[in-house]
């Protein structure tokens, strides 16, 4: 069996960090390389997203954007494609006996 890659970003716009190195701003999206979609369907070329290889999805579902974020939106498809299977966002605190 092959083993699976790990997802990186794909977005609709870059700026350069402070080291000199583009990220990913906008709306983004997990793309697997070697493919020409992101996860929840998305079509690369057709959406015009900009792949970023270098920076890995590692997002979750209890992240929170603020307005000092160049990220404005995660794509919560994308979040639910790359997340453990059974994995809460919340925990059980008083169990019926």
């Amino acid at each position: 069996m092959a083993k699976a890659r790990a997802a990186s970003v794909a977005a609709s716009s870059e700026f350069v960090g402070d080291d000199g190195i583009r990220q990913p701003a906008g709306e983004v999206h997990a793309w697997t390389p070697g493919l020409n979609q992101t996860l929840c369907g998305l079509a690369l070329s057709r959406t015009r997203l900009r792949r970023f290889p270098h920076v890995r999805f590692d997002f979750r579902a209890t992240d929170v954007l603020t307005a000092a974020d160049q990220v404005g939106y995660i794509c919560p498809r994308c979040v639910a494609a790359t997340s453990r299977r059974g994995e809460r966002s919340w925990v059980r605190t008083a169990p019926r006996p």
